[in-house]
């Protein structure tokens, strides 16, 4: 940075200030929770991305966008990569590797508290597949372990990209929750881009569709506390959106109706529990956090039908928007 604030006192740089603006395209990829989301979410300065403590809930690709003067950065949230078991498995794993040829640089977080394993090293060998695209190690939940142990993480992170044959264009430690080295990261990401204009409106956090994001958060609360018995056999589609008629200007109310699929009739008494209190409880709890994403009052009425098998069933799957 240093050389740049030098430069721009000389007289040439007058013609154009904003010529090496860049933009492009991150993704985050590593094993379930190893801080991806939360990673997203710090960049972001919002949230965006669903954080849960189970794979597969970021279903779609939620981007958040971080606006810099001199660059914007738009993180790509690709679902995890796992071996695939059903149909919606294979999906996934084919939406990650096309991501990942086309964004412009991948981070790859893993965990400081958590010593390489297999499914890190499942990762990296499909990365260093991807010959073109620069790599990033973030260590996330640097907050978690002391100095020794981040140093000998580091480390491993090195050997593995010797191993593998490729080099990392960076490591970086970061933690997302005490907001340590997060603006540097962003630095780091940024001279990784293409120089171009900006690809998105200031006011972009995220492109995804509204309703894409608000099935996300029903389906978020949805799951709460249920996890166990129901992973993610939950699918949500929010079926319509509609300001309510006849309310004056500075009281609006928006209707949405929503419906969470499940795969089978015996999960139903799961969702709604006991004289219908879990199913309140997830409409309170949805509502309150569509209302913050919307900004306006809402009126949230959900209902729970039995779509069999939906994870197994291409038909079902389209339709749910996979």
């Amino acid at each position: 940075m240093g050389a740049m604030s030098v430069r721009s006192q000389s007289s040439e740089s007058s013609e154009s200030p904003e010529a090496a603006h860049r933009a492009g395209f991150a993704c985050f990829v590593g094993r379930p929770n190893a801080g991806k989301s939360t990673l997203t979410n710090a960049l972001v300065g919002q949230k965006v991305a669903i954080t849960a403590n189970q794979p597969q809930t970021t279903r779609h690709t939620v981007r958040g966008i971080v606006h810099r003067p001199d660059a914007q950065l738009i993180l790509v949230d690709t679902p995890g990569l796992h071996k695939p078991r059903t149909l919606l498995g294979e999906r996934l794993n084919d939406v990650v590797r096309t991501t990942w040829a086309e964004v412009d640089v991948i981070g790859f977080c893993l965990p400081a508290n958590e010593k390489l394993g297999p499914g890190d090293r499942f990762i990296a060998k499909e990365l260093a597949g991807i010959r073109k695209t620069p790599k990033v190690a973030i260590v996330t939940k640097t907050d978690l372990v002391d100095s020794k142990t981040l140093a000998e993480q580091l480390i491993a992170i090195d050997q593995l990209g010797k191993e593998l044959g490729f080099e990392w264009a960076e490591i970086v430690p970061v933690s997302a929750v005490g907001d340590t080295q997060v603006s540097l990261l962003a630095d780091l990401l940024v001279p990784l881009l293409p120089e171009g204009p900006a690809l998105y409106p200031e006011g972009d956090l995220t492109d995804e569709p509204e309703q894409v994001m608000i099935a996300e958060l029903i389906r978020e609360a949805a799951l709460e506390g249920v996890r166990d018995e129901l992973p993610h056999s939950i699918a949500v589609v929010v079926e319509e959106m509609l300001p309510r008629e006849d309310r004056p200007a500075d009281k609006p109310l928006l209707d949405i109706h929503a419906n969470l699929f499940i795969e089978r009739p015996s999960q139903k008494g799961i969702i709604i529990g006991p004289k219908g209190k879990r199913l309140k409880d997830v409409g309170i709890k949805s509502r309150k956090q569509i209302e913050a994403l919307l900004g306006t009052p809402v009126f949230l009425d959900l209902h729970v039908k039995v779509a069999k098998d939906w994870q197994r069933d291409p038909k079902q799957l389209r339709r749910l928007g996979f």
